[in-house]
């Protein structure tokens, strides 16, 4: 073994891996190089800081003691006790986050409870938010929206509403509008806000050029007519100083740019004094970007009440994207958390048969570790707020990641696995929440069943859903897992009419990927008649086929529902297709009403997935 290889192990990078397409891969030298430097070796920028340097982290059962090593310790609770001990085991800890002080050594302690229960057998719907509209197809959808939505089908009696990640985005830039990069995961698109504005009508396909200036000029007009509410400034005050650096990066934003990486040097850092003057100099910006944030965890707030007061049994589910934007408002708070340089993605697989560069930040582990996962913790906490069900997007990461350095193959780091679903544990109870995690790609060895053993629902997507090891064969509904949600597919796959129209072949062709359409058409026609054989060629067969599973979850898809043939996302193209713009091909008050929606309801209903149960 080379010095390159035991530093590169020591450091948890797997560079040499099998893709998702069976293939063997290994990364070359330079990438391996450019990995360990975003993680601080020879590179003394990314270093960890000397107090973190002897800080790790430790995940344990939550009322159960731990024999703890020899020596003096100082056992520090969340709740501020403090217990002095040497040797011998540390008592039963409750469930949450304490430390522990030995031999000059922090030990953030996780204590956790073993396994989140179960949730009862339910059916739900999913649906990008952006999507929906009512009267006028103009602006893009809203909570107020998602809230009517929620009432309506819990009338039917789905017990979860499922949608794309709200987290901030760019609102000085309308060319960058996918939920998948946000600019901060603990804030809310405040383009969602529902200001009661007339919005331009943009048709089929939301024009964001158009919808994202009208959408900011409707809140600016709305901010100028808001009377001052104690409401509001207590919640201010409540936030602390992470709202406020929020704010003032937001208020940055529209001087210098939507990216810190474009502004002057003494403004990309946080603690600069130009940014102190700034935000001083600025302070009715500022309050202005935290009431656009109060207002829309308002509403979001009130979607969920809403929900709830419906019936639903969960809720809204929400969905927590898997990294955020290299410059964006996350990455400039919080800078030595990310590694530099790299971006987050994925090896060759069934989502994207060309490997997925996404252009997110990766959280680093060892930062992680050494500061006791809070950033993890908190980006959770964000999200269960609002919702009853939390998708934790492409949780293979929670295993390992997949860095792609700048220009370069890419290769697998190792992640602390055992920590991170800990602290998904602790804030689940918490909250009282079910959780999710997308397990579908190039899924490591153990990981599924360390979720199970979490209570972590899995995702059994029925297209995907197949013998693999054998002949291929669609697998029929006794064969699908208790602890999942199961669904036809995902706002990364085309929906049923567009899989069997082959639609996402028409556009992997078009694109130069898919050289001999006609055989690929060929395969997926033996592929319909193979599942249409199974489960039947209607929307309804579909959804009895799922409903018979055992599966905990299923997840019935909005766009199905409303005749959809178009799927919303493509995975590996930016603009090529029009990822994140297309409408329902119905109105809110259509798809609450459909005959597609009444007959899945009675079918949930028949095959015992009620939310009153």
């Amino acid at each position: 073994m080379s010095d390159l290889d035991t530093l590169c192990t020591q450091a948890g990078l797997v560079w040499a891996y099998r893709d998702g397409a069976g293939r063997w891969q290994e990364a070359p030298d330079e990438s391996r190089r450019a990995v360990l430097h975003a993680l601080g070796h020879a590179n003394p920028s990314a270093a960890l800081p000397e107090g973190l340097t002897r800080a790790t982290s430790l995940a344990l059962e939550a009322g159960q003691p731990k024999d703890w090593g020899a020596g003096a310790w100082r056992l520090e609770l969340e709740d501020g006790r403090q217990i002095d001990g040497h040797g011998g085991p540390l008592p039963p800890l409750p469930v949450g986050y304490h430390r522990i002080h030995h031999n000059g050594w922090l030990v953030h302690l996780l204590a956790a409870p073993a396994r989140l229960p179960l949730p009862s057998r339910l059916w739900g719907v999913t649906l990008p938010l952006f999507a929906l509209w009512e009267g006028r197809q103009a602006g893009m959808g809203n909570y107020r929206q998602l809230g009517d939505l929620a009432a309506g089908l819990a009338a039917q009696g789905a017990g979860f509403l499922g949608i794309n990640p709200v987290h901030a985005g760019f609102p000085t830039d309308p060319l960058n509008f996918s939920p998948y990069a946000p600019a901060h995961r603990r804030r809310l698109n405040i383009l969602h806000i529902d200001t009661g504005a007339d919005l331009p009508e943009t048709g089929p396909l939301i024009d964001y050029s158009a919808t994202i200036p009208a959408q900011c000029a409707a809140l600016e007009a709305a901010f100028a007519a808001f009377v001052d509410d104690p409401a509001f400034d207590d919640w201010r005050g409540a936030q602390g100083p992470a709202l406020e650096q929020f704010a003032t990066h937001q208020a940055l934003s529209e001087r210098f740019g939507p990216y810190w990486h474009d502004w002057p040097q003494p403004l990309q850092d946080p603690d600069s004094a130009q940014v102190q003057r700034f935000a001083q100099e600025n302070a009715g910006r500022l309050r202005f970007h935290a009431w656009a944030q109060w207002q829309a965890e308002c509403q979001l707030s009130q979607a969920q009440a809403q929900a709830r007061a419906a019936g639903m049994a969960l809720g809204l589910y929400l969905d927590l994207a898997v990294g955020t934007h290299p410059h964006g408002a996350e990455t400039w708070a919080e800078r030595g958390l990310f590694a530099q340089g790299v971006s987050l993605g994925a090896p060759p697989d069934l989502l994207g048969p060309s490997g997925q560069r996404w252009g997110l930040a990766p959280m680093r582990p060892d930062v992680l570790r050494a500061t006791g996962f809070a950033a993890l913790a908190q980006t959770l906490r964000a999200q269960l707020r609002f919702c009853g069900l939390l998708r934790i997007d492409h949780i293979l990461g929670f295993e390992r990641s997949f860095w792609l350095p700048d220009g370069l193959p890419g290769l697998y780091i190792t992640m602390p696995r055992t920590e991170m679903l800990a602290v998904l544990r602790i804030e689940a109870t918490r909250a009282g929440a079910v959780v999710i995690g997308e397990d579908l790609g190039t899924i490591p060895d153990g990981l599924r069943a360390a979720l199970e053993g979490a209570g972590v629902l899995g995702c059994r997507v029925a297209m995907f859903e197949r013998d693999w090891q054998g002949d291929g064969h669609f697998l029929p509904p006794d064969d699908y897992s208790a602890a999942a949600l199961a669904s036809w597919g995902t706002h990364d796959l085309p929906g049923w009419e567009g899989w069997r129209a082959g639609r996402d072949l028409d556009w992997r062709a078009e694109l130069g990927e898919l050289p001999d359409l006609p055989a690929a058409r060929s395969e997926r026609a033996h592929e319909v008649a193979a599942f249409d054989a199974l489960a039947g060629d209607t929307l309804t067969a579909l959804h009895a086929h799922l409903a018979a599973t055992p599966s905990a979850l299923v997840a019935v898809q909005g766009e199905d529902l409303a005749g959809a043939r178009e799927q919303a996302n493509l995975p590996g193209t930016v603009f090529e297709h029009p990822n994140w713009r297309r409408r329902l091909p119905v109105p809110l008050s259509g798809l609450t009403h459909a005959q597609s929606l009444c007959d899945t309801a009675r079918i949930m209903t028949e095959s015992g997935r009620n939310p009153q149960d």
